[in-house]
């Protein structure tokens, strides 16, 4: 593939001629991309065929300029160029296409393999194995299988089992050996504690579930020290200020969007049900047109976290920023059917995914200067969620009101299993523990003047 050579030169015209591009600009930027790469095959082929090796030695040249995530970009388009010049004919070998057949069909783990160190290691990691192939695969499987019976998703610890499979799959020599040394050797492979904790943790759902069959055998415990360092390397929630959330609001509706006049309300949306309704992403991007009543004035929350659904009244301001923006929505020309996404992403023509509405609002953060520039450090998305139940008990303390009683009616409304999931947002909050001090002196001071005594 030569970029001197008039077929090569005319053969990323044909593709780009091909793409169906709302911006004049995508198709110059992507024009730049794909000849840039010609460039680099042309220098590094010597006539040879396109080979992975060629592939790798790019991407590593392209990250040395760009960031992680603009690399995958780069090399989606690519392969998306791969692709149809093998279908048209141009190339005979796609190396995308063999490293997709032996690693799997996902491209971000693919590159994230060949920019590393060890790239056999990190690409044999990524070989498709079967689900719970191991010799104690079909009792996680099981263990699984019960837990989803009694109503639990299980997702996580389903995750963390298939880890622990794919390891047993991959060190045939440990087949038969006791739960408690495959723990040991699996927390020795990456001895971090985030690592370690999993293992221990794998090991104390298989061994419970091998007691229930067999209680002669022992349930391997999960060391409290190790709990300990894991949780001390968490993040601790952030508690926004009235004053941020208000910062946070107005970046909102000043986000630059030209292309996507709607974007920028949108946004402002999702931050006003996140912080006023306590929403997670996930749920906020699962919303559909038929879950808000604005007659009502509620929202339908379905099918979320422990499987439950729940509809939760609004106050008026929630009601009204909703009916701006399903108004400008409407108008718009976005879907109106009952099942479309209410957060609609016009330029793709589908709703909003997790994954980009993470993105954009966490570039609000930015805006807001409220998270640095760069890295996984400063305040989060999730926090707006801490940030509702902190100010909520610190307006019911300041209002003379028992949060205590109010306490079940916040769990349900932020749709927890149970109010102890909701006791471990109490534990960030210094305001309303200051204001519960407060009143405990006050009622003392009291009881003291009642009695004669001073305080």
């Amino acid at each position: 593939m030569s970029q001197s050579s008039s077929p090569d030169a005319k053969t990323v015209d044909r593709f780009l001629r091909a793409q169906r591009f709302r911006d004049a600009g995508t198709r110059r930027v992507h024009g730049n991309i794909l000849r840039s790469f010609q460039h680099f095959v042309s220098d590094h082929s010597t006539g040879s065929p396109l080979s992975v090796s060629i592939v790798q030695r790019w991407l590593k040249e392209q990250r040395e300029k760009w960031p992680l995530h603009m690399i995958y970009l780069r090399a989606r388009l690519v392969e998306r160029f791969l692709e149809w010049s093998q279908a048209h004919g141009v190339i005979s070998l796609n190396p995308f296409t063999e490293l997709h057949r032996h690693y799997g069909s996902r491209t971000a783990p693919i590159v994230r393999a060949l920019l590393s160190e060890d790239v056999e290691a990190a690409l044999q990691e990524l070989r498709s194995l079967p689900r719970f192939g191991s010799f104690l695969g079909k009792l996680m499987e099981e263990h699984v299988t019960q837990m989803r019976s009694l109503g639990y998703r299980y997702d996580v610890n389903e995750g963390m089992l298939l880890r622990f499979d794919r390891f047993l799959q991959s060190h045939a020599e440990l087949t038969g050996a006791s739960l408690d040394k495959l723990v040991d050797v699996w927390s020795e492979s990456h001895p971090s504690p985030n690592h370690v904790y999993e293992a221990q943790k794998a090991g104390h759902l298989i061994s419970k579930t091998m007691h229930r069959f067999d209680p002669s055998i022992a349930i391997l415990p999960v060391g409290r020290a190790v709990r300990q360092r894991v949780y001390q390397q968490q993040r601790r929630p952030y508690l926004y200020t009235n004053e941020e959330i208000q910062k946070l609001l107005r970046e909102a509706l000043s986000f630059p969007s030209p292309k996507a006049p709607l974007r920028p309300l949108c946004l402002y949306t999702m931050l006003v049900l996140a912080y006023c309704a306590g929403l997670r992403l996930r749920e906020i991007v699962a919303l559909t047109l038929a879950d808000v009543d604005l007659k009502e004035g509620t929202i339908e929350i379905r099918d979320t976290k422990f499987l439950k659904d729940r509809r939760l009244p609004l106050a008026s301001g929630v009601i009204a920023t909703l009916k701006h923006y399903l108004a400008a929505r409407q108008k718009d020309g976005a879907p109106i059917t009952p099942g479309s996404g209410l957060f609609w992403n016009k330029w793709y023509g589908r709703r909003y995914s997790k994954g980009a509405v993470e993105i954009l609002l966490v570039e609000v953060l930015r805006r807001a200067g409220l998270k640095p520039a760069r890295g996984r450090i400063g305040p989060r998305i999730h926090d707006i969620r801490h940030t509702m139940v902190g100010h909520r008990m610190r307006d019911w303390y300041k209002e003379g009101i028992n949060p205590q009683s109010r306490l079940p009616y916040l769990a349900t409304y932020l749709g927890h299993k149970d109010i102890r999931s909701t006791l471990v947002y109490l534990d960030i909050m210094p305001e309303p523990l200051q204001e519960a001090s407060e009143r405990f002196r006050k009622s003392v001071a009291e009881a003291l003047r009642a009695a004669g005594g001073s305080l």
